[in-house]
């Protein structure tokens, strides 16, 4: 059973220098590799057919060069860059104290959803639209949300007073539950209507590349900040999480809405928004149910733990 473990290590270990091998090679061959896929790009786009066998490894090794060289040059950018940034005494304060990163996340979170907010009360009254003013209401509630663990933060340090931090751990999740029936009631709108969120012109596209920042966002911060022990970060994980998956039914629906040529069946966007809606609905009441239950439960745990101390200590001094 051991030895079977250690081959499998082994070729773990192997497999991961050979990529490293193959991602960072030698020098020389990241700089042999530009001018040969010059070459054969060169050959393939003037003399060679574009679609032929030359052509596809030229395509290759143009890839793998770019790939090489990428990987040879960004590290080396960003460490010059975070060099020069770190000049700036907040930046240095941003990279060194941990504290102050959680307590700048919370406040660009704050101001992202704030500016989320504005965009569709704009967009709202500029178009006459009911479903961005909705939208911007629900987000001025998720602001308020943020504000009230902002404000926390600005007062206290993370992961100092447990007690305090469950306390609004749970009253988050009770604004996620409240906020989840407001928003249930806007799907169930959506749908008797048979219609949703629309952006006109180039508001669809400014939409949908906030929606892939705040939901990249909430992936990483849900990964990033779990290893600090603080249900205030973990709360404002959370928010994030429901901001992004609101943020995703409101540009499915809008692009249902704005592209749909007629080829689909009438019942087609009924059931992606009554589907989609469901499952946000679903995600977000879970979360507030699991973080009301959670947090109620650590704060019994902790007061249970502090009764038993201080009886001890009584019956020391008696």
């Amino acid at each position: 059973m051991s030895k079977a473990r250690n081959n499998k290590k082994q070729r773990k270990e192997s497999a991961r220098k050979f990529i490293c091998r193959l991602l960072f090679p030698r020098t020389k061959i990241v700089l042999l590799s530009i001018p040969l896929s010059a070459v054969l790009l060169t050959y393939s786009f003037t003399l060679a057919e574009k679609q032929g066998p030359i052509a596809y490894i030229s395509y290759i090794v143009s890839a793998y060069s770019l790939t090489i060289i990428c990987a040879a040059v960004i590290p080396g950018i960003k460490d010059n860059i975070k060099n020069f940034l770190r000049r700036n005494t907040y930046i240095d304060r941003y990279f060194e104290e941990v504290p102050f990163k959680l307590k700048v996340s919370l406040y660009s979170s704050f101001g992202i959803n704030m500016l989320y907010a504005g965009v569709n009360g704009f967009s709202g009254i500029y178009y006459r639209s009911v479903w961005s003013g909705t939208l911007a209401v629900y987000y001025i509630l998720l602001s308020i949300v943020r504000f009230f663990l902002v404000k926390y933060s600005h007062k206290n340090g993370f992961g100092e007073d447990h007690r305090a931090e469950w306390s609004r751990y749970r009253i988050c999740g009770i604004f996620l539950i409240v906020m989840n029936i407001a928003l249930a009631g806007v799907v169930i709108l959506i749908l008797e209507d048979n219609r949703g969120f629309e952006y006109d012109g180039m508001m669809i596209y400014i939409m949908a590349v906030f929606t892939f920042y705040i939901t990249v966002m909430a992936i990483v911060n849900i990964v990033k900040y779990k290893k600090y022990n603080s249900p205030v970060m973990s709360a404002a994980r959370a928010v994030g999480l429901a901001s992004a998956l609101v943020s995703m039914l409101a540009l499915e629906t809008a692009m249902v809405t704005q592209f749909d040529d007629g080829s689909n069946a009438q019942w087609f966007p009924y059931v992606m928004t009554g589907v989609t809606g469901a499952g946000v609905c679903a995600v977000v009441i879970v979360t507030g149910i699991y973080m009301t239950v959670h947090a109620a439960n650590m704060i019994k745990e902790m007061d249970k733990k502090q009764m038993i101390y201080e009886k001890e200590r009584r019956d020391l001094y008696e």
